[in-house]
């Protein structure tokens, strides 16, 4: 419409609409005079014809758009103009007045639109025809259905008019899309795909509807926006979330929605992303079988909705290359400073546009001096982060190697596992393991062992070296008893953690992954289903997904095969656990007099042994004393009789 404005269609529409009234007014006067009434005389001026105004527009009149549209007849289209008239000129109000014999009943009635508008019929004030179905029309209170006054709608008033705008009544709930971006050669063919599917099925409303899944919702988002542009539609956003439950409240939202999307000449976008359940499935779905419009319904799952046909279509990531050439438009000259990493940062996070975007602006902004490689990564693991944070707990990572006591052939394998995370773009991609096994290249790993072995550390410490998230699963938001939940909340996690490559640790995994069930009922038939799921996305995690346990044993065989690496943290002996007392304090703690070997003789593992030296310190403090061996005894106590033991005098003999 802004074309439209532009070369003067708001003052030809306005001049249609005063000549369309003016026509009206002399039916309503020759009606008046056929009663025998002389208040008013018939206008004598020669009026301007309708079609040769209409002729000359460059777009058509708001009023025909409006009958077109809704399928008017030459009655309605009379009514409904009939109501605009006693809004926008004061003289129709004293016409309808004395059409009716009443001066108290100023406004119209369908019973005069029935005794002066040509072409009558009952039909068109019953609430399924045009004008009282899509709410051009209200009926007021009165003694009869014909003596009821009638009005117009305001959004429809202004629409005529040759102003438009968003019905308030929608306010807050839908908003127009803003113009799309290009994207990507894939996201493209998937516009042009539905657009080709409205195209061709338009006047079909069973194959009006999209559903839309997968990938990131800003994405289909200007999918939409696009394939809407394709031909020549505007896109209204909402978020599905905001569907009344109620049936009557639906279905006049539904009403409005529509009518919306025709007058503007939109289709609509409901975004159904952060909720679930079933009732706002059915919320959903109930609207869908009312709205008859286009209409896309984006989702992150494929929700499988049954009510009403429609085409599903699947969007996926942007592809590595896709992926590298955003980055080096976004970059410009910057990128020729990265040499050889961008291949990295492209291989490690599977991010959108719109996070290339952001990253890149971080990385180019003025209050950044260095845009080094490092800098570049930082900002990508930051816009991978926002949805894996809602799903498991973020560990920052400090230890390092020099913080880990292990035997020689384990730290070796943590060295090893390291070093297949690091070179996986050039193994996979580079050398074409990737074309080979696609669904096989995931880097899983086993750490097996007691309590406080440092399981948890030698995550932490991979993720130091790798300068990556290092994300701690809990079971108990992932483990679900109603069938089908477990699954789904696993593919969140592991689709939020693609983004950014991210390690992902399933603390205590025994708990979730022990032995698989021989087939007794059907709870443990959806058990196995559940592991294997698992099982299936470790293998294609393009990240290092690392599961600790405490009872390797309980472990299935069939799991353990697909783990390519199991890394058993045995249990320290008393060298191991001199080494680590010798580390376990932070340089500015004051010690005085602590006997390494002596303490070395608690049979505890590491994470006791961090537990009794953080006690002790708060002991030491609050005596105003360095650290002593005494305060390490009371502190052992205590944390023996957590483990339910009594320290022995071979373990505590000779401390003080």
């Amino acid at each position: 419409m802004d074309t439209a404005l532009a070369d003067g269609w708001l003052d030809a529409n306005q001049h249609y609409l005063t000549a369309a009234l003016a026509d009206l007014r002399v039916a309503l006067v020759r009606h008046i005079r056929s009663k025998g009434s002389c208040q008013v005389e018939e206008d004598e001026d020669p009026r301007p014809d309708l079609h040769e105004i209409a002729a000359a527009m460059s777009f058509p009149p708001a009023l025909e758009t409006v009958s077109t549209l809704f399928g008017l007849s030459p009655f309605e289209r009379e009514v409904l103009l009939l109501c605009a008239g006693s809004e926008l000129d004061s003289s129709f109000q004293s016409l309808c007045a004395a059409a009716q014999g009443d001066l108290s009943r100023a406004n119209p009635t369908f019973g005069l639109a029935l005794a002066a508008l040509p072409n009558p019929h009952w039909s068109a004030i019953t609430p399924a025809s045009p004008l009282r179905h899509w709410q051009l029309i209200e009926v007021g209170s009165g003694s009869t259905l014909t003596l009821s006054p009638l009005r117009i709608d305001e959004r429809v008033l202004h629409y005529l008019a040759g102003i438009s705008y968003t019905d308030e009544r929608l306010s807050g709930m839908v908003m127009a899309a803003p113009s799309p971006d290009a994207l990507s050669t894939s996201q493209n063919a998937l516009a042009k795909r539905i657009a080709e599917i409205w195209s061709q099925h338009s006047r079909k409303s069973d194959l009006s509807l999209i559903q839309l899944y997968g990938g990131e919702s800003s994405d289909r988002r200007e999918i939409a926006a696009t394939a809407c542009s394709c031909i020549g539609l505007g896109l209204y956003v909402m978020n599905a979330e905001d569907i009344p439950v109620g049936a009557t409240e639906k279905f006049g939202l539904a009403r409005l929605l529509e009518r919306e999307a025709f007058l503007t000449g939109s289709a609509l976008l409901l975004e159904y992303e952060d909720f679930s359940g079933a009732e706002a499935i059915r919320a959903l779905s109930s609207l869908l079988n009312v709205f008859r419009g286009m209409l896309i319904v984006s989702s992150r799952d494929n929700l499988g909705l049954q009510d009403r046909s429609s085409i599903r279509i699947e969007v996926r990531g942007l592809t590595a290359m896709e992926q590298r050439s955003i980055w080096l438009k976004e970059l410009g000259p910057a990128a020729n400073s990265l040499d050889g990493y961008l291949d990295s940062v492209v291989f490690q996070f599977n991010l959108s546009r719109m996070g290339i975007h952001a990253a890149s602006t971080v990385m180019l902004s003025a209050h950044n001096k260095d845009c080094s490689f490092m800098t570049l990564w930082d900002a990508c693991r930051t816009q991978s982060r926002p949805v894996l944070e809602g799903l498991a707990q973020r560990i920052e990572p400090s230890a390092t190697w020099d913080d880990l006591v292990l035997p020689d052939a384990e730290r070796r394998m943590l060295h090893e596992i390291g070093a297949q995370v690091r070179q996986r773009a050039k193994v996979y991609d580079g050398w074409g393991f990737a074309s080979r096994g696609g669904r096989s290249l995931g880097l899983s790993a086993l750490f097996s062992g007691s309590s406080g072995t440092g399981k948890t550390m030698a995550a932490e410490v991979l993720a130091h070296e790798l300068h990556l998230d290092l994300y701690r699963i809990d079971l108990s938001q992932v483990v679900s008893k109603y069938i089908g939940e477990t699954e789904k909340n696993l593919r969140r996690v592991f689709d939020a953690a693609e983004k950014g490559g991210a390690i992902l640790l399933f603390d205590e995994a025994d708990a979730l992954f022990g032995r698989r069930s021989e087939v007794k009922d059907s709870h443990d038939r959806y058990a196995n289903i559940e592991i294997s799921y698992l099982l299936q996305r470790m293998e294609s995690y393009r990240g290092l997904a690392i599961l600790t346990t405490n009872m390797k044993s309980a472990l299935d065989s069939a799991f353990l095969r697909r783990i390519r690496f199991v890394v058993q943290f045995p249990f320290p002996d008393e060298p191991q656990r001199a080494e680590i007392w010798r580390k376990v304090f932070p340089p500015d703690v004051p010690t005085d007099g602590l006997k390494i070997s002596r303490l070395a003789r608690l049979s505890v593992a590491g994470g006791n042994i961090r537990n009794i030296a953080l006690y002790a310190a708060f002991l030491a403090a609050d005596d105003g004393e360095p650290v002593r061996m005494k305060h390490l005894l009371r502190a052992a106590r205590v944390e023996y009789s957590k483990l339910e033991r009594t320290p022995s005098e071979a373990e505590i003999g000779g401390w003080i």
